[in-house]
């Protein structure tokens, strides 16, 4: 997506959590609700990468923010570089298809805590779309009746990501 693309999804998105029935808000959080909070648009994290496989591809148990647990399948890492630092994160498989959550330098300040969220497109074998313009905040940023799996060790990362949503505002969070 490019940037045009990106600015009509987040438009979309926000009509969604106003009014829509999906929205993962209260009716008086609708109410009050103006629009997310996004990082402006970032070319350079707009990636395809080549993900390495893991030889053993084993099944994690990962607990959610209510205690919950979900299993999701460890499928592989892929690296890049941001701020001159390596950053290496683990892309885990789920029923629903490929799940990147992470956590970054941002956490707690201008991104959720527990971290943020996408779904990597897979290309073609080990080659996948990634991009961090689309990370989302789980719903449970939002709205503490939801249940969400909380970032593994392994993708919390010592870099800022800045792209994708940032902390939902205080008055209507």
């Amino acid at each position: 997506m490019n940037e045009a693309q990106i600015a009509d999804f987040r438009k979309q998105k926000d009509q969604m959590f106003k009014q829509g029935a999906q929205s993962p808000l209260r009716l008086d959080q609708q109410r009050r609700f103006t629009q997310l909070s996004y990082y402006p648009y970032n070319e350079a994290l707009d990636l395809t990468v080549e993900v390495t496989p893991f030889d053993e591809k084993k099944d994690i148990e990962i607990q959610t923010t209510t205690g919950e647990t979900r299993w999701y399948r460890r499928y592989g890492e892929f690296r890049f570089e941001l701020e001159g630092e390596e950053v290496r994160l683990t892309i885990y498989q789920a029923p629903h298809g490929f799940f990147l959550p992470f956590v970054d330098a941002g956490a707690g300040k201008e991104t959720y805590p527990a971290g943020r969220y996408l779904e990597p497109d897979q290309i073609e074998g080990n080659t996948f779309h990634i991009n961090f313009n689309l990370t989302y905040n789980p719903y449970c940023a939002y709205n503490g009746d939801w249940t969400c799996p909380i970032t593994p060790a392994e993708n919390r990362l010592s870099v800022h990501i800045q792209a994708g949503e940032k902390m939902p505002p205080a008055e209507w969070a």
